[in-house]
């Protein structure tokens, strides 16, 4: 039986009322420590054999865990666990790598040494995770998928994997072997967690359930970490993680005059969020609502700005969209500072895909050479084009979030009217399964669909992969031109990808972009979106990283340990 409705004012006062009672085992009961709000508890702790919802799984993984290189504030790569390494290019044309490991790095235990093995194992598991294909730039990774592709025998598996490009060639020195050179390999070992190593020392010998249950059930000083944290339990029903101080991390934070570590944290997922951090019932909190950034902030609101980009993309499969000069006269008509103004405290309107702050980016005179705001250009160009007649169907994501998507579409609707065209907003609760759907004839049903579009590293390369031949873009433009622009596309990306001299790699970026955005205008880039949260102002070091997710490595605390609340 459906449960019975409530009224929106019934509701929130029913949830006020279960914060002020405790709520008993709903998450809110007292608790020594620091308590931060998460849009979604982690559905695994096995971070090698990972999960495709993987975002979910990021503040606890980047809380307890260390990569091969690190980020500096300005994106460049930077030593972590490895203190070294080597670059070149063997008589294959592969890329190598030799790192050589930190020699001082101990597991939480206090004991347990970092070592290459560590990296063998777990990048061997994550060659058979969820996520295997995110490993395919390793030498002899596209063998191991092709074996399990077919389901082969489990010792053909093994014995490939064995010969893919992760070696130990002593305890402390990692060799690396790509299958081809790629720039990005760098910035990718520093945030994507499947890189990150396990403790090899204490699987060694478990079976592939045993290793499970390792990760999944956190039990004395168990699985074992090497940031700042590790998790001590994972309340599944309370949706609650407790991480509590790693005292023998190699990567304590940075503490200040009157400084202290924050011993103990606790991660919760509640859908009242905003009213516990009103209640001081926790510290941390995200502004996910567009509508409650309009007004006044708060004085504790902190913005982080995203490397990310909010776009507006074309079915290219189907007229009148069809045409390139067409999609490139409506990213003209399209008013990027009119269309985001008042809409969030500050906003960061663009006209390019790489967002301005990325390594790689556009310079400022090639961002100013794309598509942008040409009123008059634009009612030139689409003045009599056939098919504009009908109006063209624009769909988007239904329901709140830190984007302001229906303010957005509303607006976009009342600026393509300028120009003659008219626009139906469809707001999508099954957005993805919509922008995919094909009519009878073979296009995809929408003509125009928003869509942000984040980056999972400091490179260029993370932003150019969704519109590749394989990528999930739903645009068709790989069927353009009888599909000569996408080979062009994806030869300046593999060229580009190979380029050691970062300068020479921007400008091939740079021409990629330019494809993308002018000569065939796949998409319109509108805006970069910023993060918002709120933050008690004696904790130092929380913050939100460019990448979207919750930050804790610097986590600490002016003054002393909060009480139970």
């Amino acid at each position: 039986m459906a449960p019975l409705a409530r009224s929106p004012s019934s509701a929130l006062l029913l949830a006020l009322l279960l914060v002020a009672a405790g709520c008993g085992r709903c998450g809110f009961q007292p608790e020594p420590g620091v308590k931060v709000v998460v849009p979604a508890m982690p559905t695994t702790l096995d971070w090698s054999y990972s999960d495709p919802i993987n975002w979910a799984n990021y503040p606890v993984m980047l809380a307890t865990q260390r990569g091969l290189t690190t980020l500096a504030p300005d994106h460049s790569v930077r030593p972590g666990l490895a203190a070294r390494w080597e670059r070149s290019v063997n008589d294959s044309g592969q890329e190598v790598y030799t790192f050589h490991l930190r020699e001082d790095v101990r597991w939480s235990d206090g004991t347990t040494p970092l070592t290459a093995q560590d990296f063998v194992l777990g990048w061997h598991r994550a060659l058979q995770g969820r996520e295997r294909g995110e490993m395919a730039d390793l030498a002899g990774a596209e063998e191991v998928l092709a074996l399990q592709e077919r389901r082969a025998p489990a010792e053909q598996v093994q014995a490939a994997l064995a010969r893919t490009g992760v070696e130990a060639m002593d305890v402390h020195t990692l060799r690396v072997t790509l299958s081809r050179p790629r720039g990005y390999f760098l910035s990718r070992l520093a945030n994507v967690y499947l890189f990150f190593p396990v403790p090899s020392a204490v699987l060694a010998g478990r079976s592939e359930e045993g290793i499970r249950d390792y990760f999944d059930r956190p039990r004395d000083g168990h699985p074992l970490a090497l940031g700042p944290y590790r998790v001590e339990t994972w309340d599944r029903a309370g949706e609650r993680v407790r991480l509590v101080h790693n005292p023998h991390s190699a990567f304590p934070p940075p503490l200040g005059p009157g400084e202290q570590v924050v011993p103990v944290l606790t991660l919760l997922k509640s859908e009242v969020g905003p009213a516990l951090y009103e209640r001081e019932r926790v510290d941390f909190v995200f502004v996910d609502s567009a509508l409650a950034l309009q007004g006044k902030p708060p004085a504790d609101l902190q913005r982080e700005p995203l490397l990310s980009t909010y776009f507006l993309a074309f079915n290219t499969e189907r007229a009148p969209l069809d045409r390139p000069e067409v999609r490139r006269a409506i990213s003209q008509a399209i008013d990027r500072e009119a269309l985001m103004k008042g809409l969030l405290p500050r906003a960061r309107p663009g006209n390019e895909l790489l967002p301005p702050e990325l390594p790689g980016a556009a310079t400022p005179e090639e961002a100013a050479r794309l598509p942008d705001f040409a009123p008059e250009r634009a009612r030139e160009v689409l003045a009599g084009v056939p098919g504009l007649e009908r109006p063209l169907r624009l769909v988007y994501r239904a329901g709140d979030s830190f984007v302001p998507e229906t303010a957005i579409a509303e607006r976009l609707v009342a600026q393509l009217a300028r120009v003659g065209i008219q626009v139906t907003l469809d707001a999508r609760s099954d957005y993805s399964a919509e922008v995919a759907r094909r009519t009878p004839a073979g296009p995809r049903a929408y003509d125009l669909y928003l869509r942000r579009l984040g980056a999972d590293y400091a490179h260029p390369n993370t932003f150019f992969t969704l519109f590749e031949r394989n990528g999930l873009h739903q645009t068709g433009w790989e069927t353009q031109r009888g599909g000569e622009p996408m080979a062009r596309f994806e030869s300046l990306l593999d060229q580009a990808d190979a380029e050691a001299d970062i300068a020479r790699a921007r400008v091939l970026y740079s021409q990629a972009q330019t494809l993308l955005l002018d000569e065939m205008a796949v998409i319109a880039p509108l805006y970069h979106p910023d993060r918002y949260f709120r933050v008690r102002s004696f904790l130092h070091g929380v913050d939100v990283d460019p990448f979207n997710f919750l930050s804790l490595r610097d986590l600490r605390r002016a003054g002393p340990s909060t009480e139970a609340r």
